[in-house]
């Protein structure tokens, strides 16, 4: 009855989570582009200049991670540049990311922002209209922001913010051209602290191991992807592959895998046809592989990293290794999906959409 009308006891009521305060800012940018190569020497010319507006809740204790990790940042955050260049006109993006404490006192903070979303460009590559872009070829591309701030009080509520960061825009290969814009950025701006200094209102405490350490499971998962093998053909192809792993949980924060893997890209396929002198024994466009990995956990979320090299491979499309970059959501105790980039040395090979099973 107490319960329902809302009321707990004193004892109990102590040991709920401090309310979690919330900070919202606001930053304009200076930019340059990265020339990463030749092929857009053309384009890197102007200084793009933008702004953004963001909201962040500090973690509070709800969730064993927050201690684990000293209690970072969840913002949200909407970016807008200007490349000051009729050939890339503007971008629009939204994203979400973590920003963690690296050193904190009453009136001075610096953190490390780490963070992922979609962006719009209304003005892509076209060969008839746009032909010069051999940065952007789709209006809608992955961004990875990373970013180092410096966040002094000027009153009880407000900050000034100063920070550097790199803006990482690209389709992941879904279609080509796509060269990807690198924007490293200066950042100055405002932030209003709902709480400062912000601090639990206790130590946090080490709380129990989780329940999997030291536990072995085995996986099966697919992925599905889409890919453009050049300017010339527009069609897009289906890219699978399929993954049996293992992996153990070492630590509060660490997972630790290893798998083998089998792919199929379509888009190879065409790119044979379109290049060989003749149709007849064609080399296998399939490929096998083995990867080791690690997993950085945030509660559900997790961000996966991996190391692969071919033992099967051959059609020499590419380097004989692979990285992974993704981010990985525990669906239910058995069921999971990921949102993967497959990369060969640095450049973008596919956007990978992976569901799977863990035994």
């Amino acid at each position: 009855m107490t319960a329902a009308l809302g009321w707990m006891p004193k004892a109990q009521a102590q040991q709920a989570p401090p309310r979690a305060p919330v900070l919202v800012g606001a930053q304009v940018h200076g930019s340059f582009i990265i020339a990463h190569t030749p092929a857009i020497k053309h384009l890197a010319v102007s200084h793009p200049t933008g702004f953004e507006v963001n909201v962040q809740r500090q973690t509070n204790g709800s969730q064993p991670w927050h201690a684990w990790y000293r209690y970072p940042r969840v913002g949200v955050a909407f970016t807008y540049y200007d490349y000051h260049n009729p050939t890339l006109g503007r971008s629009y993006a939204a994203g979400i990311y973590l920003s963690k404490a690296v050193w904190r006192r009453a009136r001075q903070e610096v953190h490390a922002r780490l963070g992922s979303g979609l962006a719009y460009f209304p003005q892509g590559f076209d060969a008839a209209t746009n032909h010069r872009n051999t940065i952007i070829s789709s209006r809608f591309n992955a961004i990875i922001q990373l970013r180092a701030e410096y966040d002094v009080a000027l009153t009880s509520h407000w900050g000034a913010l100063l920070a550097l960061g790199l803006n990482h825009y690209s389709n992941g290969a879904t279609t080509k051209p796509n060269f990807g814009i690198n924007l490293p950025t200066v950042s100055v701006g405002l932030n209003y602290h709902g709480q400062r200094p912000w601090r639990p209102l206790s130590p946090p405490a080490p709380g129990p191991d989780p329940a999997d350490l030291g536990r072995t499971r085995v996986s099966l998962s697919a992925t599905a992807g889409l890919k453009q093998h050049g300017e010339s053909d527009p069609r897009r192809y289906l890219v699978n592959s399929i993954t049996v792993s293992a992996s153990r949980r070492v630590g509060r924060k660490s997972t630790l895998t290893a798998g083998v893997e089998g792919f199929l890209d379509r888009s190879l396929t065409a790119q044979l046809r379109d290049t060989a002198r003749t149709t007849d024994r064609l080399p296998d466009v399939r490929k096998a592989g083995l990867y080791l990995g690690h997993e950085l956990l945030f509660g559900r979320f997790a961000f996966v990293s991996h190391l692969g090299v071919y033992l099967y491979n051959p059609y020499k499309s590419n380097n004989f290794y692979y990285e992974r970059l993704g981010l990985k959501y525990q669906i239910t105790e058995h069921l999971f999906s990921s949102l993967d980039l497959k990369v060969h040395r640095g450049s973008a090979d596919v956007i990978e959409c992976r569901l799977g099973v863990r035994l």
